[in-house]
Order: structure tokens, then C-alpha cells, then sequence
């Protein structure tokens, strides 16, 4: 190991402006990397396509709630469940197709462009994700559901419940 003190020539007396000749080199190695990655981040065609996108998205855009969902007439409307197989197996939204959400761009031919689709997981994140980059990869037909497989089998169960409450005899 070399000690800050002496010039790895071994020359005498220590020689300080081997240090700073190093030092220099380095920050200038590192500010090259950080200004060049900046500016291949500055032309990369996917950054500004999500850049557009965000400027222009309205709030709520690319999302749909159950209530939404219940009120209007769903047989048109393409489902894709994101989740796991393990989740989907589980319990899943009847006709859905399974992608998980990693595989949505690779099997976005799948993914019909001329009726409405909407994406689901569990919550809503990671579907969420899925479609944000259908979005940018040109997809305008695609919302995700708000709150997910959860909030979906929650409205079920109650619906259920309401249709068995409307059957008892009053």
C-alpha cells in the first residue's frame, strides 16, 4: 500500500503533486461520465416520449374506478390481469387475459388496439406501471383499475350481499 506521503516513484522527498495530478484526473473522469450520461438521458427518445406524456395527461387519465366500471356496460371491455400466476389462478376478473406486468410490452400484441382495455393487479401499482408504458409506447385504449383486484372482489361481495338482502322477505 502506498502512503499519501510518498510518490509511488519512490523519489525523495514525498511527492504531493503526484496526489493532486490523481485527484484531478479523477474528478475529471467523473464529471465527464455524469455530463455525458446527462446528455444521453437528454436525447433518449423513451425519456422524451414519457416527458410528452406527462405534460399532456389529465389527472385521472388512464385510470377507471369500480364505480365506473359498474355503471357502464363492461362486455366491450378487454381485461388484463398483471399479477402473478399464483394470483391469477387464485381469483381473477371472468375473461381476463394474464400478462404479468413485467411481459406487457413484449406481449403487447396481445393487447387489442380497437376496443377499451383495462389493466388490474392486485392494488393498482403495478398495473399502474403497465400501463404508463403502454401509454408511451403509443397505446391510448388502455386504464388501469383503480384499487385493483381488491377493490374489484370488494364491490363483488357486496353486490352479492345487496342482491341477497333485496330476496329477503321485508
Amino acid at each position: 500500500m502506498i502512503s499519501p506521503n510518498v510518490c509511488p516513484m519512490e523519489c525523495l522527498p514525498p511527492c504531493r503533486r503526484y496526489q493532486a495530478v490523481t485527484s484531478s484526473k479523477a474528478v475529471l473522469l467523473i464529471t465527464g461520465i455524469l455530463v455525458s450520461s446527462a446528455a444521453l438521458a437528454d436525447d433518449n427518445p423513451a425519456i422524451e416520449a414519457m416527458r410528452e406524456y406527462m405534460e399532456f395527461a389529465e389527472y385521472a387519465e388512464g385510470s377507471i374506478s369500480t364505480d365506473q366500471l359498474a355503471s357502464i356496460d363492461t362486455k366491450g371491455i378487454f381485461f388484463v390481469d398483471t399479477r402473478n400466476r399464483g394470483q391469477f389462478d387464485a381469483g381473477h376478473i371472468p375473461g381476463a387475459l394474464h400478462i404479468e406486468w413485467r411481459e406487457i410490452l413484449s406481449r403487447r400484441g396481445e393487447i387489442p388496439t380497437d376496443q377499451p382495455v383495462v389493466l388490474y393487479c392486485e392494488t393498482g401499482l403495478l398495473s399502474s406501471k403497465a400501463q404508463f408504458a403502454l401509454s408511451v409506447a403509443g397505446r391510448d385504449n388502455v386504464k388501469v383499475l383503480w384499487g385493483g383486484y381488491l377493490m374489484w372482489s370488494a364491490r363483488q361481495s357486496f353486490e352479492d350481499a345487496q342482491k341477497q338482502d333485496n330476496k329477503l322477505p321485508r
